[in-house]
């Protein structure tokens, strides 16, 4: 008798645990979501984030809320996602720089670009375009290249701070042209067009989303462009491997949570994605900013980072560029 009642205490005690607390997936999301943007306002990944994160809102049912953290080549603002709470309200928005080429570098960084995030879905794709000061003596890249070799040490170029895929991509545009430029880091793109406007700064290699504005403008003149072929967008801009053969630098964007993320709200998190990028007024906006939706699965994601990691890890390595 006693083991019934002590069974059935148990049982009702299960039950109300099970009604008190229901699966993550079923509740989440029930307020904001802080998106992370590892760089300023008004540079490429802000851009793409603010282009993507209303519809991702409305798709999971909330408000998605745009945090810029710009500091040391995106560590910083990644860095507060790796330590933050693994319940879907604080996402990352990486690129190339924070989980591919930083990482390549051997430098110690606050966190395991690889272990310490949740992989999401694998956003998009963007080329960036060689853009300079309209005062530039130069007008194609092969103009630019020969005018950098008869002035050796006396041009520079702005990055978005040591280690990221700015900063990589001139580094390996030097080495391929065999220049000699003097590095410049900013804090993010956006934060050195002031200068490269003014003439202070000679070459910067932007993002396609926040470089193009500029250029459309009349701001800057634009060379080239890092895909291995011409824009569908800027089909009159050469691609840089038409002077420098096999020349190529595309920027990725990543979505990530904090390490151990349940995989009930990574999927989610990614079905809501996907379906955002496949809206015509997003698909619209991305192709107007000259980026590629991509989506797909986590899987797929944590694939194609590892490539990309290998990609940058290898071209470090042959041309023994340094993070500082």
């Amino acid at each position: 008798m006693k083991t019934s009642i002590l069974a059935a205490v148990l049982f009702a005690a299960a039950a109300c645990l099970t009604v008190a607390a229901p699966a993550h997936g079923q509740s989440y999301p029930n307020k904001p979501i802080r998106l992370v943007v590892p760089f300023p306002a008004g540079g490429a990944t802000d851009i793409f984030a603010r282009a993507v994160s209303q519809k991702l809102g409305e798709r999971l049912g909330t408000t998605i809320v745009v945090d810029n953290k710009p500091g040391a080549g995106g560590t910083i603002g990644s860095d507060i996602v790796a330590k933050a709470p693994a319940d879907g309200y604080t996402l990352l928005l990486a690129t190339s720089s924070t989980h591919s080429i930083g990482p390549s570098f051997g430098n110690k960084l606050p966190y395991d670009a690889v272990a310490d995030f949740t992989p999401i879905a694998h956003v998009g794709n963007a080329p960036s375009i060689m853009v300079v000061p309209n005062s530039a003596p130069a007008k194609s890249v092969k103009e630019w290249i020969d005018y950098a070799r008869k002035n050796p040490g006396k041009l520079n170029y702005a990055s978005s701070g040591n280690g990221t895929v700015v900063h990589l991509t001139s580094e390996y545009f030097k080495a391929q042209a065999g220049l000699f430029l003097v590095h410049i880091p900013y804090r993010g793109t956006a934060l050195a067009i002031p200068d490269l406007v003014s003439g202070k700064v000679d070459l910067l290699f932007d993002s396609l989303p926040s470089g193009l504005p500029h250029v459309k403008e009349g701001r800057l003149r634009a060379l080239g462009i890092t895909s291995l072929k011409r824009s569908p967008l800027l089909p009159d801009l050469p691609a840089i491997s038409e002077t420098v053969p096999g020349y190529e630098s595309v920027t990725w964007f990543g979505l990530y949570g904090p390490k151990g993320m349940p995989a009930e709200l990574v999927a989610r998190v990614n079905t809501a994605l996907n379906q955002a990028l496949q809206e015509a007024d997003v698909k619209d906006r991305l192709a107007r900013l000259g980026i590629d939706p991509v989506g797909g699965t986590p899987q797929q994601f944590t694939a194609m980072a590892a490539t990309d990691m290998a990609k940058w890890k290898k071209i470090i390595q042959e041309r023994k560029i340094a993070a500082e």
